[in-house]
């Protein structure tokens, strides 16, 4: 089967909503401040220099490692994110590869529990708290969202159009850690639990590369939630 040349997945930088979150909890509040929709979520300052070192790095690589074309979550976060990578890359002396926007690698759909931290879940939705804790993080299904699996599936298809579309060229998703995490178990059958395992000792930090190299028409992992332009 055809298949890219090689695949690199980016989470999208530091976003106002991670900043957020990271307060309330330390805080042990059910209060965060935030209002409107996770796909308006833009990043925050941090946010914005992380990808532009991203950039920084990318125009410093040689050409055989710049993506020939790059797919993006339609989310603010991940637009912004790649944006400013190609600004910054672009007044390197770097022309930004093509971008399209895919709605199939938008973050994981949280339904009725949308922008809500943990606690906030408890206290207005107790009966959720519960079933999420029964379930699981990745089989749970919040009212009106998905399942890891319903992520898995989207991903799925989208990557199955890369390959066709984009064979034997490097692409980059910009994307968010849930489509990190659905594209490892689509493209290395590994499970949920495998994952968490994974995740428990090496998360998928913002503006992390995980990439993947073709080998004889399949992708085989290179690095995982590598950041190689931090400070």
């Amino acid at each position: 089967m055809d298949t890219v040349a090689e695949l690199t997945i980016v989470r999208h930088g530091q976003s106002v909503a991670n900043v957020a979150f990271a307060e309330a909890h330390a805080r042990g509040v059910a209060t965060h401040g935030l209002t409107g929709r996770d796909a308006d979520v833009p990043l925050s300052p941090l946010g914005r220099r992380q990808a532009t070192r991203l950039g920084r790095w990318l125009a410093a690589q040689p050409a055989d490692r710049h993506p020939d074309h790059v797919v993006c979550s339609p989310y603010r976060r991940a637009r912004q994110t790649w944006a400013r990578v190609a600004d910054t890359a672009a007044a390197l002396g770097v022309t930004p590869a093509p971008v399209d926007l895919d709605g199939r690698l938008v973050d994981r759909l949280m339904g009725d529990l949308e922008l809500l931290t943990p606690l906030m879940i408890a206290e207005r939705f107790p009966a959720e708290a519960a079933r999420l804790a029964a379930d699981g993080l990745h089989a749970y299904r919040p009212p009106g969202g998905e399942t890891f699996d319903d992520v898995a599936a989207r991903v799925r298809a989208a990557l199955a159009d890369l390959h066709r579309r984009h064979a034997g060229r490097r692409v980059w998703v910009v994307a968010h850690d849930a489509v990190v995490v659905a594209a490892r178990h689509v493209l290395e059958g590994l499970s949920f639990a495998d994952l968490d395992a994974v995740l428990a000792t090496t998360p998928v930090a913002n503006t992390s590369l995980t990439r993947y190299a073709s080998t004889h028409g399949r992708l085989d992992l290179v690095e995982f939630a590598a950041v190689p332009h931090a400070p």
